[in-house]
């Protein structure tokens, strides 16, 4: 605790305030956050939370540090283990053999051209059983529920393929396997690691999400061992091109143990991954739309334009700016929470600026801070959308300033070497799941509303999960 005191504190510092704060802290943690960074720019502060203490970081500096930093000094894997209680939440075997990021890094992202046809179609499939609006008249959805439908069935078509990636249990297994594991989290936190094996059987959701996920997805993955079996080898004749085919090919060795197990759980930990962060950034999108109608004209154009070209492909998604800088200037003002690159610190650890954070301390940066900092964006609290497109056509700018790139004013998705492996699927699908929206529908709010305001626990953010959207088909164009 000691080295913790000589780090300024947001809040009440003291013994038994400091509960209060806490408190405070998770329901106003953006305002705490934008007044810790305001008040200690380019430094730590910290904040404190019922149980320990939250270190805050702001400053490329600082932010070089812990990208820069050794595992074994700051973790991520450990910080996601205690936040989420992975190992009881997303899986053991996840954490100590983490061949599924190689997957997500590698077979998954370079099959984007290949597989974007089967994208496309699921995505126009989706929409029209979801959204099933007509020319004639408005139809309310309930956004963010809709979207996390949509998001599924589109990821598990590249994942799974057809016939499950329609299922309708699979569909709402893998939106509850979401809801289950953070709530299994927040449960599990408050018993000690001998009691939560127990505690995860019979007080958390997971153990029946696994056991649903297992009936869907066992007899895909014994096929495929059966074909291995057969043709002696992992290469067989029309072996499918899927998420399950790849986790396979990387399983070896120990990783072949309980190999149904390792497969499945990576399956519900990918798609968790997938579809919590895309179904809050495309809702989060769709809001800016509805709430923003003249928008949508630019954006069609280019997307049309576009699409004459190249067609719906991953090589037209590249060619779009302008809506690549929407997505992007989204994200910046609504986001998905205040803190980013979340570490834990394995022993104690010191910043290039004399900072000593001691082992056992959560370390996250100030990521709504930094997206609403004044020095960094012109008019940071105004939804600017075509910011970072506009920035790409100076001379010598055209490949930066993408949502997918590394940027230090811009950490939706961390950085370093834990940088978001799945952000270059993610965005592609974005693109092109806001590209059927404005091609297909006009939407806005019901009498003229609002971005809704956002609901916050804490330092995370969720769109808000009862508001509404109308939309209404357009007329068909040639896109």
């Amino acid at each position: 605790m000691m080295k913790l005191n000589a780090i300024p504190t947001v809040g009440s510092p003291g013994f038994f305030t400091s509960y209060l704060s806490a408190r405070a802290f998770k329901t106003d943690a953006r305002e705490i956050i934008l007044e810790g960074y305001n008040k200690y720019p380019g430094q730590a502060f910290k904040v404190p939370l019922p149980d320990r203490w939250q270190v805050i970081v702001s400053g490329k500096e600082m932010m070089e540090d812990i990208k820069k930093a050794n595992p074994l000094d700051l973790s991520f894997i450990e910080a996601i283990t205690e936040t989420m209680q992975s190992d009881h939440t997303l899986g053991k075997p996840a954490r100590v053999d983490t061949y599924q990021i190689d997957v997500v890094r590698t077979p998954l992202t370079r099959n984007l051209g290949i597989k974007f046809e089967d994208l496309r179609d699921e995505i126009k499939n989706a929409f029209a059983d979801e959204i099933p609006a007509k020319e004639t008249e408005w139809m309310k959805v309930p956004m963010l529920y809709t979207v996390m439908k949509i998001v599924s069935r589109t990821s598990n078509r590249y994942f799974v393929g057809l016939p499950l990636c329609r299922d309708p249990d699979y569909i709402r297994l893998n939106i509850e396997f979401t809801i289950d594991a953070f709530n299994g989290a927040k449960t599990l936190q408050h018993y000690p690691n001998i009691l939560k094996p127990i505690v995860r059987q019979f007080l958390t959701g997971v153990p029946t999400c696994l056991k649903r996920a297992t009936k869907h997805l066992e007899p895909l993955i014994r096929e495929r061992l059966r074909k291995e079996e057969e043709y002696g080898s992992s290469d067989w004749p029309d072996k499918p091109n899927d998420l399950i085919s790849w986790l396979l090919d990387e399983a070896q060795g120990e990783g072949r143990k309980d190999i149904i197990y390792n497969v499945v759980s990576r399956v519900l930990l990918i798609n968790f991954a997938a579809i919590h962060t895309t179904s809050m950034t495309f809702t989060n999108a769709i809001f800016c739309l509805a709430a923003n109608p003249h928008l949508a004209q630019p954006l069609r154009e280019e997307i049309e334009l576009v699409v004459a070209e190249f067609g719906w492909t991953k090589a037209a998604m590249g060619k779009m700016w302008k809506l690549d800088s929407f997505l992007k200037e989204t994200q910046r003002l609504t986001g998905i929470g205040g803190l980013s690159m979340i570490r834990l610190a394995l022993r104690d650890f010191t910043f290039s600026n004399g900072t000593v954070v001691p082992a056992g301390t959560i370390v996250g940066v100030a990521s709504y801070g930094i997206h609403h900092d004044n020095v960094l964006y012109e008019e940071p609290d105004t939804l600017n959308a075509f910011r970072f497109s506009e920035l790409r056509e100076k001379e010598g700018e055209s490949l930066k300033h993408q949502m997918v790139g590394i940027d230090s004013s811009f950490v939706l998705f961390g950085g370093g070497r834990h940088m978001c492996p799945g952000r270059f699927f993610a965005v592609n699908e974005l693109k092109a799941l806001i590209g059927e929206i404005l091609v297909t529908y006009d939407i806005k709010f019901e009498n003229d509303g609002g971005f809704p305001a956002p609901d916050w626990n804490g330092a995370n953010a969720s769109p808000n999960r009862l508001a509404q959207v109308m939309f209404r088909k357009r007329i068909p164009s040639s896109a």
